[in-house]
């Protein structure tokens, strides 16, 4: 790998990290479709550039999940019997997504993301409070909740943070803990999903040297190694700014991210 290649992998690291302590969020939307630039300058396989890029960005995570959890969870901010109720079902969805996502169309996926992000961003940016008496569901909504958070990751790679933070913050969970919560849920959707991602492309022919099913171990290394370090940096940030600034930042993130998935469904 060149020096140029190095630099690239360890840049996106850095914002990929930053972003992850700041909101939460795993940054596999923001990953996945760089990745995907990435492999394909470098003369990867067509037929495996898309799987490539989310293995590899479910494997990254992981690292990054760690790192901004730690951080998150020294300011006291993550609800851990929340963490609890939905991790068995985020476990399952994540897994069970990452074998039927060569099987599924992009498309249709990516509209209901976009819609779905978009809506979520207003609701944000119009500051819509929740009602006073809604709750969180008892142990098999979570469960439930949990699976269909781990679903959509699994298919787009992301670390739930788009999905779990929205639906805290309906709950009445106060948003510095739905984005603490947030990153803790984000580890076992990557675990899950990394290993889904490296089961499915084991046999895979046609992959770049140095790959593990479809994961690509020299952006993982990469990648892991300066987000662990800018994670931090952006979780301490999220406990300086106000709610406000925090609602209006992650609806411009969510509204980046699905403009970015529908660019690169329909973009090509």
């Amino acid at each position: 790998m060149s020096i140029e290649w190095l630099a690239a992998y360890l840049l996106l690291g850095a914002f990929v990290g930053f972003f992850a302590g700041l909101l939460g969020v795993g940054g596999g939307g923001i990953m996945v479709p760089v990745l995907t630039t990435m492999f394909a300058a470098q003369g990867f396989g067509h037929e495996h550039l898309v799987h490539l890029s989310l293995g590899t960005s479910m494997a990254a995570i992981v690292m990054t999940s760690i790192s901004s959890l730690r951080a998150h969870h020294g300011h006291g901010a993550v609800r851990w019997d929340i963490v609890r109720g939905i991790a068995p079902g985020v476990l399952l969805g994540t897994f069970g997504g990452t074998f039927i996502a060569s099987r599924v169309a992009s498309a249709p996926l990516a509209i209901f993301f976009g819609c779905f992000m978009a809506y979520v961003a207003l609701q944000m940016v119009l500051n819509v409070k929740p009602k006073p008496s809604r709750e969180l569901p008892g142990s098999a909504g979570l469960f439930g909740v949990g699976g269909g958070i781990g679903l959509v990751s699994a298919l787009v790679a992301i670390g739930g943070g788009s999905l779990s933070v929205p639906f805290m913050t309906w709950c009445n969970v106060n948003m510095r803990n739905a984005i603490g919560t947030s990153a803790a849920i984000g580890l076992p959707i990557a675990l899950a999903g990394a290993a889904g991602y490296l089961i499915n492309g084991w046999n895979s022919s046609g992959l770049p040297a140095w790959s593990v099913g479809y994961v690509y171990l020299p952006a993982l290394v990469t990648i892991s190694a300066v987000s662990s370090f800018t994670a931090p940096l952006g979780a301490r940030l999220a406990h300086r700014l106000p709610v406000a600034t925090l609602k209006k930042i992650f609806a411009a993130v969510l509204v980046l991210l699905s403009a970015k998935m529908l660019h690169t469904v329909f973009g090509s």
